[in-house]
């Protein structure tokens, strides 16, 4: 070959090398301009981080959280132990303030070894990588996962600070053991916050990551012990901590404190209450679902922890373990209607229905408030009477009759009064109000109380028999306790977001349901439930818990062939009880049909240990007048029996009982006594007396 054609070919070379060399770079730089147009294009990459919600009770204390296995808290970088930053800095990305994203030193380095060992022995992702692949990208090791990984780690880079990164990043690292971030860690291991995490403790908390299950201080300590050793003279290494420090941490290991368990796992208590709020929470937050996926939320409620765990040892108290019985207890203020304690059932693990709010079952007589205060609210008093005896009812033109019956068919077959009828329950009167008052009427005031389930026009309901919700049932006396305000049950007051904005606030409705005045008699005739004075061919239908009882309740009990109930309030409280069975199976026991009562008794005395006992207050246009609770006429002083009861003023009786005065007639009984010489009142009143 020529030197000219040596020349030739060498200047050929060089051309082509130049040519190379500008194309590649042109393009190099190309594609860098079009990746960084597409990070700047693509702005700043959405960070999602599914957390744990958090429920709070009405006294800030929490009492549940949401995401099953996985718990995830968000803490802000200063809210993280200085140790636990610096020890996962240096056992992780020690050019992580410096870099962009990527170490190239760390990667180059890593090459070598792989190739040397032919095999991967050493990793080189900067923290930033392993966030992003944390946040949006899956396990699989394909390059195209590659791509995706440098493509939002530079995106991340470009966007967030790098504080906020490694805030991040702390916040989503797994621990091991279902536990996402540092905060949920450090509750797991050692209980505590990691704010207050030791030198020890996060040296032992930053050789995890690395290896989840197999640097785990509760299953593997050998392999936690060694690996801490290596994060702490990487501490060492870059100057977060001394020489001796390490040692003294190295040390320390074996004395550590390891739990292995959420310090907030008793947390798992009031599961019915929960299941309720969680319902609440679709409808405050009107459909958000990706809110409620991506959790991270505060969510206050209304629950009393001491009264929920109250519930819950009274309810188990009474039912066996074997037993088939369920119970459904509702507790709440009347006031705002916010539920305080609430069980669905007498074993969640069993059975997560949810029969305080689910169930439909027969209310029974605790439908009669309701229809008395419609009574009342028509012109009928505490002192109106109607005969109690046995009855055939016509109805629906003639067509139909229908036949009730009092408990063990016992009547009085004579007059009563309203403020009797309730106290001992009896079904001939409140059938008669039923039909008297139009079998519309009790429809209407279900409506009004708050019952939403449909009730069916007949005679039978003025004695329970359409289907309520037992949360529902107990509200409605809310609307008694609270002098006639309407109220709604309500779990949550407030929702916040991971960011601590709030999402959704109730704001307290006040709105006029009943008259005061009336709701006020129709409460004070609720409290002859439990009192004696009231007794007459039956006792009052409280009798049995009158001696668990310690203030004044008012209150009514009910039962069905299938229920038994009992629901009653005092100012401070209001409390629903049902107990049944969930198949179609009758109450025959005296186990099954008292232990609502018991239930109620108990719960509410334990509720109101500690606090005052207060009357309910007397509105204006209501008087107070000591009536004798046969004749429901005004008590003189010749009256044995005398109960004070009150009435809408103008209402009140007027006349005075005449059966225990004194007369001047002093014929001998024994002679026979005339009807002529009776006086009048004996021989016209329609009730039996004597001794």
């Amino acid at each position: 070959m020529s030197r000219t054609e040596r020349k030739r070919r060498k200047r050929f070379i060089y051309r082509a090398i130049t040519f190379g060399t500008i194309l590649v770079t042109t393009v190099s730089l190309v594609c860098l301009a079009a990746i960084w147009t597409g990070i700047k294009i693509a702005g700043a990459p959405e960070v999602t981080v599914p957390q744990t919600t958090v429920y709070l009770a009405d006294d800030l204390q929490p009492f549940g959280e949401s995401h099953g296995a996985q718990k995830r808290y968000w803490v802000s970088l200063d809210q993280i132990s200085p140790y636990l930053i610096d020890a996962t800095i240096a056992v992780e990305d020690r050019q992580f303030f410096s870099h962009h994203g990527f170490d190239l030193k760390r990667i180059a380095g890593a090459v070598i070894k792989d190739v040397a060992a032919r095999a991967k022995v050493q990793g080189a992702s900067t923290i930033t990588q392993q966030y992003a692949r944390n946040l949006f990208l899956g396990s699989e090791k394909t390059w195209t996962r590659k791509a995706k990984e440098a493509f939002y780690t530079l995106r991340l880079e470009e966007h967030y600070s790098k504080n906020e990164i490694l805030e991040g990043y702390l916040n989503t690292i797994y621990y091991g053991h279902g536990m996402y971030g540092i905060e949920a860690a450090s509750h797991y291991y050692f209980h505590k916050n990691a704010s207050d995490l030791t030198l020890t403790e996060a040296s032992i908390l930053a050789g995890i990551p690395k290896g989840p299950s197999l640097y785990s201080p509760i299953h593997s300590p050998e392999n936690a012990k060694r690996r801490q050793e290596i994060v702490l003279r990487s501490m060492e290494a870059t100057g977060a901590i001394t020489k001796a420090q390490g040692e003294m941490a190295q040390q320390a290991f074996q004395h550590t404190a390891l739990y292995g368990s959420l310090d907030t796992e008793d947390l798992a208590k009031a599961p019915y209450f929960l299941d309720a709020v969680n319902q609440e929470l679709r409808t405050v937050l009107q459909g958000r679902e990706d809110l409620i996926r991506a959790g991270g939320l505060t969510v206050y409620t209304t629950l009393n922890i001491a009264q929920q765990a109250k519930a819950e040892d009274i309810v188990t108290a009474h039912i066996p373990d074997k037993s088939e019985l369920q119970v459904a207890l509702v507790a709440m203020n009347p006031k705002s209607g916010g539920v305080k304690a609430l069980i669905g059932g007498t074993n969640y693990e069993k059975s997560a229905y949810n029969r305080a709010t689910q169930s439909l079952r027969q209310p029974g007589s605790t439908i009669k408030p309701l229809l008395y205060y419609t009574a009342l609210e028509k012109g009928f008093t505490p002192s109106t009477t109607m005969r109690s005896e046995e009855t055939t009812f016509s109805y629906d033109e003639g067509k139909s009759s229908y036949t009730p019956h009092n408990f063990r068919n016992h009547y009085a077959n004579e007059a009563i009064t309203m403020a009797q009828a309730i106290a001992v329950s009896d079904n001939i009167y409140a059938v008669k109000t039923h039909l008297f008052l139009g079998q519309e009427e009790l429809v209407k005031a279900g409506k009004r109380f708050g019952l939403t389930s449909k009730m069916t026009k007949v005679p039978s309901l003025a004695l329970g028999t359409s289907g309520v919700k037992p949360i529902e049932m107990a509200n409605a006396y809310n609307y008694f306790a609270n002098g006639g305000k309407k109220v709604k049950p309500f779990f949550i007051t407030k929702v916040l977001d991971r960011d601590g904005s709030t999402l959704y606030e109730r704001k307290p409705k006040k709105k006029k349901a009943l008259d005061q005045a009336n709701a006020y008699v129709m409460t004070q005739m609720l409290t002859g439930v439990f009192d004696e004075k009231l007794n007459g061919y039956a006792s009052v239908t409280g009798s049995s818990i009158i001696p668990k009882l310690s203030r004044p309740y008012a209150g009514k009990s009910g039962s069905t062939e299938y229920d038994s109930w009992m629901i009653g309030f005092t100012p401070q409280l209001t409390t629903g009880i049902w107990a049944g069975y969930d198949q179609s199976r009758k109450l025959e026991t005296k186990y099954d049909k008292t232990t609502a009562k018991q239930i109620w008794a108990e719960f509410m005395e334990s509720s109101h240990e500690d606090k005052p006992v207060t009357d309910f207050k007397q509105p204006k246009g209501v008087i107070g007048v000591e009536i004798d609770p046969v004749t429901g006429m005004l008590a003189d002083e010749n009256c044995p029996v005398k109960r004070m009861t009150y009435f809408k003023k103008g209402s009140e009786p007027k006349e005075i009982c005449p059966l225990h005065g004194h007369t001047e007639d002093s014929t001998d009984q024994n002679s026979g006594t005339d009807k002529e010489k009776q006086p009048w009142y004996k021989r016209f009143w329609p009730f039996k007396h004597g001794v």
